[in-house]
């Protein structure tokens, strides 16, 4: 075995299709065209480093030249396989931009394309960092990308696809390389060590892979020094050691000092982590609120870690002006103290404007009825019981009518103070349906002032009851000299016409016709009926 094989990353490079990592679509794609034998004669491969766009270009073009091609599983032994493992078929060009950027160099391109291949049926070209190119060699590149021989292909690779010209785009069959996601990375991490017999935690794993960024060959680089590092024992430990990480159980320690809200600890933390990049315990801060998050901790809710996240941004902006370390440390926890205080405080005031306002939802025969008692038959339930607290009840009115006049009317002609009692205030209520409608809509309101002038945890509890009936033995007074007149002057002259400050005389035969006056002479013929009318 040779000194470049024990290096991960290419002794573990894929050699088909099958062993691409986490490039599910493009593999499908690329596979279907060669079985259905339908290709371009030219592709671009654009993605993030080490998301495997030379790999693939290389078992592609492999795939193109065996002897039982195009097809999608070559088959491994012929010699156009084997040249192509080894990485020396003549057909197959690898050319790398980044050196060979000059007009110069695309010239000498375009001349071998004039030349059919050697061995195999097509002759392939693989242009790797191909936005290194100058403007030049673009343009030079043009004709031939456009139009090449029946039996060319080209296959361009980069990092960055907006580098490269439209004209360019327009000509190549475009395939986006994504970041390849953790779990497949941790699982392939987890594959080559069982095949090296290397002992492993999950943790570590997790932590190369999130350092790796999403590039695979970046992760299987630093799964190298790991195993170095460790003597083959890859821990979690001793890649956060390696890493300049923090430990799994020093993040464990962090948060828990904070959900005690100990000061000191705190400041005995920032001490410990002075010792390490600043920007790197922030980003180990948000990966762990992550994970928690994703677990869906109970202590970790959704407006917990919004607030924390926001505090891990706002102090990454601090370090782009070069602020002290230890001190952006000690702003971030003790503002994540106060987000934990804030958070008791708003919990509350969510559940007090969560509570409905039972009284003006409550119909009179679902509620529950107030016990009647002997009371005089004058009074009625719009008398307030006696109580300590009527004073406070006044304000309470007083500051719904300053808020809004119509509120402060419905309020008070049609609710009524019953007594308070353990930070319970008690209220009967006999709403219309008009009245009904704007206290149900004002109860945020009404809670709200009832907290401020009877206390914080005062509780509403309101009970329904029916409206004071009219009482029907009351009759109009009347005086015996106009019950006399009455006598004389007969039915014709029972109604008189009262002239007052804002009333006007009425035609007493006008006042006769009206239905609603035959309806009280019925009711009370002998008696005197006074009629205001206003002008």
């Amino acid at each position: 075995m040779s000194d470049s094989s024990s290096v991960l990353a290419l002794k573990y490079r894929p050699k088909s299709f099958e062993r691409l990592i986490g490039q599910d679509a493009i593999t499908q794609t690329l596979t279907q065209a060669l079985s259905a034998n339908r290709l371009s004669h030219a592709y671009l491969f654009s993605g993030l480093r080490g998301s495997g766009k030379t790999s693939t270009a290389r078992i592609f073009s492999k795939a193109l030249v065996c002897d039982h091609g195009p097809t999608a599983n070559p088959c491994e032994t012929c010699i156009n396989c084997t040249m192509a493992n080894e990485n020396r078929h003549i057909d197959i060009i690898e050319m790398d931009a980044a050196s060979s950027r000059k007009i110069d160099d695309i010239r000498d391109l375009i001349e071998q394309t004039k030349y059919r291949p050697t061995t195999a049926r097509y002759k392939i070209f693989i242009i790797d960092e191909v936005h290194m190119l100058t403007k030049e060699a673009f343009n030079a590149l043009l004709k031939t990308l456009e139009e090449p021989p029946s039996y060319v292909k080209f296959i361009l690779a980069t990092t960055d696809p907006l580098k490269l010209p439209a004209t360019i785009l327009s000509r190549t069959q475009h395939f986006r390389f994504k970041q390849i996601a953790k779990s497949d990375i941790v699982h392939h991490l987890s594959h080559i060590l069982n095949q090296e017999n290397i002992n492993y935690e999950i943790e570590a794993l997790e932590m190369l892979a999130r350092s790796g960024n999403g590039s695979l060959r970046d992760t299987l680089t630093l799964l190298d020094q790991a195993i170095l590092y460790s003597k083959g024992n890859v821990g979690a430990k001793t890649v956060a050691n390696m890493l300049g990480l923090l430990d799994p159980q020093k993040l464990d320690a962090i948060f828990e000092t904070l959900f005690k809200e100990d000061k000191r600890g705190l400041l005995n933390l920032v001490k410990e982590l002075e010792d390490y990049e600043c920007e790197t315990v922030i980003d180990e801060l948000i990966a762990y609120l992550k994970e928690k998050f994703f677990e869906q901790d109970s202590r970790f809710s959704t407006l917990l870690c919004e607030r924390f996240f926001r505090i891990l941004s706002e102090a990454k902006q601090l370090l782009f002006i070069n602020a002290d370390n230890g001190f952006v440390l000690t702003l971030v926890f003790f503002k994540m103290l106060e987000a934990l205080n804030i958070k008791s405080i708003e919990e509350m005031i969510n559940s007090l404007e969560e509570e409905k306002f039972r009284t003006f939802e409550t119909s009179p025969a679902q509620a529950p009825q107030i016990p009647q008692t002997n009371k005089p038959q004058n009074e009625t339930p719009s008398q307030p019981a006696k109580s300590d607290f009527g004073d406070q009840y006044k304000k309470l009115v007083d500051k719904l009518y300053d808020r809004d006049f119509d509120l402060g009317k419905c309020f008070e002609d049609y609710v009524r103070f019953v007594a308070y009692e353990d930070n319970t205030l008690k209220l009967s209520s006999f709403v219309n349906d008009a009245c009904k409608t704007r206290l149900r809509n004002a109860s945020g309101i009404i809670k709200h002032f009832a907290k401020e002038v009877f206390g914080i945890d005062t509780r509403i509890e309101i009970t329904a009851s029916k409206p004071p009936e009219p009482s029907k033995n009351i009759e109009p007074q009347e005086d015996k000299e106009d019950t006399k007149n009455n006598q004389e002057q007969g039915s014709a002259g029972c109604v008189s016409s009262i002239v007052e400050e804002g009333t006007r005389e009425v035609d007493p035969e006008t006042i006769l016709n009206d239905p609603i006056i035959q309806k009280a002479t019925e009711l009370f013929p002998p008696k005197k009926i006074q009629i205001k009318r206003k002008v």
